[in-house]
């Protein structure tokens, strides 16, 4: 099946883009004609103030206008010393309070705007100096994308958050509802085997025979229960860590070749007391454990190391395998990614779930080498 170039996700944030571009510049547009009047309006101010001084006994209506209807644009004036002589459109109470005031707004007018001048006389050394700012509306158009940019941004967040938010709970959904029917569906067949063990027993059938028998139902069993507790909150029991942790190790060891080293390493302790609930627990140890050994390929050393602290437990599950490849760092609990050519890739996935979620622990890799081996760490909280 061909995929699509663009789906609507792609299709809606290329429009977002082109919507914003295009106000981005044509409030600039805006920002620069309006920056072009106000200067016009500077000039048309000074010209009135020119022909005002400098022609005292002339009808002076239309200057005296001009200069009385610019009420928005701030100008300060200076001597040809810059030394401040008047001001318009600024605030006068900040003017009289604070002695830098003026000074301040001279130095950002200054390197806004280009200075215009008034010659008071032939003597090039005598002139005012007009120096302006700008106003509030250039302010707003200049800054209205920004304010836009930051609007839109924060929607996407909130938009991408909560689609993420709704897909991993339609996950999670799916994958407890994927583990309870198949919970439910071994529960028949194994109850059947149950069954046929008992008859077994009955027949005078090999002891050998059906104990080997009576131990696969009963990892049946273990299997069903464990994909039964998903989805729903499991009960935790006060139980020792390192009993629990020396019997999986027993139970893959036995499944592993010769070539595979085991060691545990509790720093002294023999017994360490944790409320985890039994099944799902194992089941973790299981999964880092048999993702040790295909990292190894059948030969190598996978070590257990378990610290105890006085608020956390630290069980570090480490390999000497192949390592996991920085690509694939972020892909690892992923569900359904996996590096081997068969399996489902749900287990890490459902390991994280189970420390995490049922647990309130922290289930992640701690380093991981190519060629030189992975470390997995499970934290567990004492306080949970």
């Amino acid at each position: 099946m061909i995929q699509p170039l663009f789906n609507w996700r792609s299709l809606i944030a290329i429009l977002a883009i082109f919507i914003v571009s295009g106000t981005v510049f044509y409030s600039q547009y805006l920002a620069k004609k309006i920056a072009s009047e106000e200067k016009q309006k500077v000039e048309q101010w000074v010209a009135a103030s020119k022909a005002i001084m400098n022609n005292p006994g002339m009808d002076l209506t239309l200057p005296s206008l001009i200069r009385n209807e610019q009420q928005s644009i701030p100008i300060i004036e200076t001597n040809e010393h810059d030394s401040i002589s008047g001001y318009i459109n600024l605030d006068s109470a900040k003017a009289v309070n604070d002695k830098n005031y003026l000074y301040k707004k001279l130095k950002i007018f200054r390197s806004e705007n280009t200075a215009l001048e008034i010659k008071l006389s032939d003597n090039p050394y005598t002139a005012n100096r007009y120096y302006y700012g700008h106003t509030v509306l250039l302010d707003e158009v200049r800054y209205y994308p920004l304010i836009q940019l930051f609007i839109v941004a924060l929607f996407i967040f909130f938009a991408f958050y909560s689609i993420t938010v709704q897909n991993r709970a339609t996950q999670n959904q799916l994958w407890a509802g994927m583990a309870k029917e198949t919970a439910h569906q071994l529960g028949t067949p194994v109850s059947s085997l149950d069954g046929w063990v008992e008859m077994l027993k009955e027949s005078n059938t090999d002891p050998k025979i059906v104990s080997e028998i009576q131990k696969d139902v009963n990892r049946l069993k273990l299997v069903s229960d464990r994909f039964g507790k998903i989805g729903s909150k499991p009960k935790l029991e006060n139980l020792d860590l390192v009993l629990q942790i020396e019997m999986m190790v027993e139970y893959i060891r036995k499944r592993s070749s010769g070539k595979v080293h085991f060691s545990i390493d509790t720093h002294g302790s023999t017994f360490i007391n944790a409320k985890i609930s039994a099944p799902l627990f194992d089941w973790v140890i299981e999964n880092l454990l048999k993702n040790a050994l295909d990292a190894m390929e059948g030969k190598g050393e996978i070590n257990i190391n378990i610290l105890q602290q006085e608020k956390q437990i630290f069980i570090d599950v480490a390999d000497t395998g192949k390592g996991i490849s920085k690509n694939n760092l972020r892909k690892v609990f992923k569900p359904g990614f996996t590096t081997k050519k068969r399996g489902w890739g749900l287990g890490l996935s459902l390991s994280k779930r189970i420390i995490e979620q049922y647990h309130a622990g922290e289930l992640f890799i701690k380093q991981s080498d190519a060629g030189k081996g992975t470390t997995f760490r499970i934290v567990l909280n004492k306080n949970v």
